[in-house]
């Protein structure tokens, strides 16, 4: 007989035994744009998905909110002409090749740019891995949802990231960091009881903000019923949830819903996913970091997506390949 692999669960939620949840209720969106379908999260089976038819105190930043550093992160912000209020570079590194023209630009555009002494930039950002460079930046422009929405779907088969409750920024930002670069189309998070985008976030998460909307909604659970209604099938991950990710097929617009760091998904949020899904584990260590659960769910919608891809470019140089 062989043993069931191990779920994964985020790190320090406890693992509580339950079953996944299901809900027999009709669920009712705006958009008859999807077949009716139970409410609550399924065991995904391979006939499951054949008739789909896709057509209150907030958490308290910290007070660096509006400060970047790091040579990766301001030199995205430079080529991306965000606004910068004020930027501090050594003398060393303002006459680099890589930032002498950027930052020409960006004085043309009103930022004040200060020569200063590494010791000032220790102080400025209080003894951080500065590389020589910091800037002071305008808050975060979040994304308004429905904008979010029209953007993705855009592309075919996007691929957009709910973070409940990430209070770490450290995690908030490897998971933009690794949605970016898998592929996915944004991000939205709550308002409250989570980490915003703040500067340790923009730092993790190494310039990929540049590119990856974030919306911040009031009410996550509305979102989510906002996300079906326009055609995305929702996805949990949870401890407790009966299909391993690798046996999930991902077709159409997705949305991958992530937990925080110690409770997991809220038993209100598992009640809005169409599916809970699970990462098998085989060692001893009992659960996952977030970050790296999300990473490990994103790569594995991206790997099916990919070997589902007919890559020309690589046809074309196995025939060359051959006629040599």
């Amino acid at each position: 007989m062989i043993n069931k692999p191990r779920k994964i669960k985020t790190s320090g939620q406890p693992n509580s035994g339950r079953q996944p949840l299901k809900m027999k209720a009709k669920r009712v969106i705006s958009l008859p744009s999807r077949a009716p379908r139970d409410k609550g999260p399924k065991v995904i089976t391979q006939d499951s998905r054949q008739h789909r038819n896709f057509s209150d105190s907030s958490t308290q930043e910290s007070q660096d909110t509006d400060l970047i550093y790091g040579r990766h992160p301001v030199l995205s912000a430079l080529e991306n002409e965000r606004h910068l209020h004020r930027l501090w570079i050594t003398s060393r590194l303002r006459y680099d090749p890589r930032f002498h023209s950027l930052i020409l630009r960006a004085k043309e555009n009103g930022t004040i740019i200060d020569e200063v002494e590494p010791k000032r930039l220790d102080h400025i950002t209080d003894q951080a891995n500065h590389q020589g460079i910091a800037a002071q930046v305008a808050p975060y422009d979040y994304i308004d949802l429905d904008e979010l929405i029209t953007q993705a779907k855009s592309v075919t088969d996007p691929v957009i990231v709910v973070a409940e409750g990430i209070t770490d920024p450290h995690n908030l930002g490897a998971i933009i960091r690794s949605a970016e670069a898998l592929g996915a189309q944004g991000m939205v998070i709550p308002q409250r009881r989570a980490s915003g985008i703040t500067s340790t976030v923009m730092k993790v998460a190494v310039g990929a903000l540049e590119n990856f909307p974030v919306a911040r909604v009031v009410n996550l659970q509305r979102a989510l019923e906002e996300l079906k209604a326009a055609g995305f099938w929702i996805y949990g991950t949870a401890t407790d949830a009966s299909e391993p990710v690798h046996m999930v097929d991902f077709k159409g617009p997705i949305v991958l819903v992530v937990g925080s760091e110690g409770e997991g998904l809220s038993i209100l949020t598992q009640r809005h996913c169409d599916f809970l899904v699970s990462i098998p584990l085989q060692g001893k260590t009992p659960s996952l970091n977030a970050s790296v659960a999300a990473g490990m769910a994103l790569y594995e919608v991206y790997r099916q997506r990919w070997i589902n891809t007919l890559h020309l470019d690589k046809l074309q140089k196995i025939s060359l390949k051959k006629e040599q």
